[in-house]
């Protein structure tokens, strides 16, 4: 490590309550915390638990009183509608001081819980804002998220009202909001009392009063709404993770903490002074759109663009490009699958050069694991720094990154660099001890953990002791499998499921898969493990192709096996390659390597509520047909 990372890195595990006491002194408080961490009750630590703060003063009211309210807090693209727009720090919070204002007519008070179910569009970061000032819990649904998953959300966090819109537009589709909303209102066994519904021009929708509203109707007499002092320790929101069994679970923040964490993150992680343009390519509906549309770059002051539309297809492969070069964006955070997706449709990068990019300096990945090929693409493409970094939706920021706004570190491919500050990072082997540098085994983080990540789940202590932090004594389990090197540089191979036991031989896919996305023809690969009566599992490849490929498939596949076999080696077993269409993703991009795997081996599934397109695992039926891994029904 070198001295200025490594000392900031070493003070903020040796001596943690010190390193965050002087971070939190950054951010606005009615009333400082003098307790800075409470250990007494562990693993449900509490930080700046005698703090007093508002998250909406802090994202918006703090740079107004700095006389920075004509500063542009807010820029809105959506290149699917043609709509665009700025707003200032001072007309976001006359927006969302209103609509506070409206939530209290609503009977919406401090505790009560709101989801907001809203398409990329400015009135959802309003929504979320609102809740914030008056001191109410949000619960941000995906927009377009099926019914019985909106609806066990309801339930589960037994909302008091609904914010929504009448549609969302995907390309080349609208997706209807308000069928998909009444559905999940008439399945949920808790019934909210009122729906705010903001009508999307030429797609207006049928209101069925007096329990049903309008966005404009909800404002008619609504009032200027001050923030409300809350405890560092009362919830800011809650965000769930879609489970595939049973009740998901609802990831909690507390307010102190993800203030705090998130505006250290700006300029440490990702070097971002308040003058600068700031654009993470997300949704509202995940982490990413939480942390990094909306709140960390709010509270750091900067400008944060909110896109409505697609890497690809809004209206091509250059809509990233246009993007930074028409709002002179500094810096870049999206998932690599946007990337894999601007690959296989441009490989050679024609877009790009229409594009003033000049002003641009760092593209950051997360979400999936980054391959080498695609960061490679990425850097001789834009010329700038490139960085895979490693966070989940427990934690909200970082565990892993090239701090730049510390000290920029040299990349090593394939990996997601060094723990950040606060985050004490080991690897225990499946025998519970410590491995060595570069052994396999699970990545675990020594508690406690900093602020801003989840201090509980909602309304389950119990469970989020036994599914988190039972497995290891003092440690959260973060179900991510890999190694840290002798360096210190952590590699993230595979989800602890996603590992393959091939002849007791423990291989991780995202080795397989780094070798398979070297090949010049890939565009994106998926490696899984099947059922094998010999050798327990084995591996077997999905491969994407790019755009233009003229090589005929059975060339591509041989070739695959054989970088395989001569990278790996014959321990993997891996003999099948196979090239189709699309993989099935997630909407926030992550492959779904587990449902591909339970076709696979004819395993009952459960259609994952977060799927991009449910017709594509028939595709994947029928490849598998094809190619005999599976038998015809």
């Amino acid at each position: 490590m070198s001295d200025k990372f490594s000392k900031i890195y070493d003070l903020s595990i040796k001596d943690p309550e010190k390193f965050w006491q002087e971070a939190a002194n950054d951010i606005f408080w009615f009333k400082k915390p003098t307790k800075i961490l409470n250990k007494s009750n562990p693993p449900f630590y509490k930080w700046y638990e005698d703090g007093v703060t508002n998250t909406c003063y802090n994202a918006l009211d703090f740079h107004i009183d700095q006389g920075k309210g004509d500063k542009t807090a807010l820029i809105y693209d959506s290149p699917i509608t043609g709509n665009k727009s700025k707003f200032t720090y001072e007309e976001l919070r006359s927006k969302v001081s209103k609509f506070a204002g409206a939530l209290k007519d609503q009977g919406i008070n401090k505790g009560d819980r709101v989801i907001i179910y809203m398409p990329m569009i400015p009135e959802a970061v309003v929504a979320m804002l609102a809740c914030a000032r008056i001191g109410a819990i949000h619960s941000v649904v995906f927009g377009g998220f099926a019914s019985n998953e909106l609806a066990s959300r309801i339930d589960d966090s037994k909302a008091k009202l609904l914010v929504t819109a009448s549609c969302g537009f995907e390309p080349g589709r609208t997706v209807e909001y308000k069928p998909l909303v009444d559905d999940a209102i008439k399945q949920a066994q808790h019934k909210i009392s009122k729906m705010i519904l903001f009508q999307r021009k030429d797609h207006e929708v049928k209101l069925n009063a007096p329990m049903e509203i309008s966005w404009d109707e909800a404002h008619a007499n609504a009032k200027d709404t001050d923030c409300v002092e809350m405890n560092s320790n009362e919830f800011a929101y809650i965000l769930y993770t879609s489970g595939t069994t049973g009740t998901p679970k609802g990831i909690v923040r507390d307010i102190g903490g993800h203030i705090v964490a998130l505006k250290w993150t700006m300029k440490n992680i990702y070097n971002i002074d308040a003058d600068d343009i700031w654009w993470s390519a997300s949704d509202i509906g995940w982490i990413v759109g939480h942390s990094y549309i909306v709140y960390a770059p709010l509270f750091k002051g900067c400008t944060t663009v909110l896109f409505e539309g697609k890497p690809v297809g809004t209206p091509d492969a250059g809509a990233f490009w246009k993007i930074i070069s028409d709002y002179k964006v500094k810096s870049l955070f999206t998932a690599p699958t946007a990337f894999r997706a601007i690959k296989k449709e441009d490989p050679e990068g024609k877009f790009f050069s229409k594009y003033d990019l000049s002003k641009f300096e760092s593209l950051f990945l997360a979400g999936e694991r980054a391959d080498p090929d695609t960061i490679k693409w990425a850097e001789n493409l834009l010329k700038v720094p490139v960085i895979d970094h490693w966070w989940q939706t427990e934690t909200s920021w970082a565990i892993s990154s090239n701090c730049t706004g510390i000290e920029m570190m040299k990349t090593k491919y394939g990996s997601a660099c060094k723990a950040v500050p606060g985050y004490d990072v080991k690897i225990i082997k499946s025998d519970q001890t410590l491995a060595k540098p570069n052994e396999m085994g699970d990545i675990v983080v020594k508690l406690p953990l900093p602020p801003g990540t989840f201090p509980t789940l909602w309304n389950a202590d119990q469970r989020y002791k036994e599914n988190y932090m039972s497995n290891y004594e003092g440690y959260y389990q973060t179900y991510d499998a890999g190694h840290i090197d002798e360096d210190g540089y952590i590699w993230i191979m595979s989800r602890t499921d996603d590992i393959i036991n091939v002849a007791g031989h423990r291989l991780s896919t995202g080795a397989i898969e780094e070798v398979l996305s070297e090949h010049q023809s890939v565009a994106e690969c998926a490696v899984l493990g099947i059922a094998d009566k010999l050798k327990g599992q084995l591996p077997i490849g999905l491969i994407v192709l790019k755009a233009g490929v003229d090589k005929d498939n059975e060339t591509i596949t041989k070739e695959c096996v054989q970088m395989v076999r001569d990278k790996i080696g014959p321990v993997a077993a891996f003999k099948v390659a196979i090239v189709i269409k699309r993989l099935p993703k997630t909407r926030s991009g992550k492959i779904l390597r587990g449902t591909i795997r339970k076709i696979a081996d004819s395993v009952e599934y459960k259609m994952p509520p977060t799927i991009d397109d449910p017709a594509i695992l028939d595709e994947i039926k029928e490849d598998l047909i094809k190619n005999n891994i599976l038998k015809s029904a």
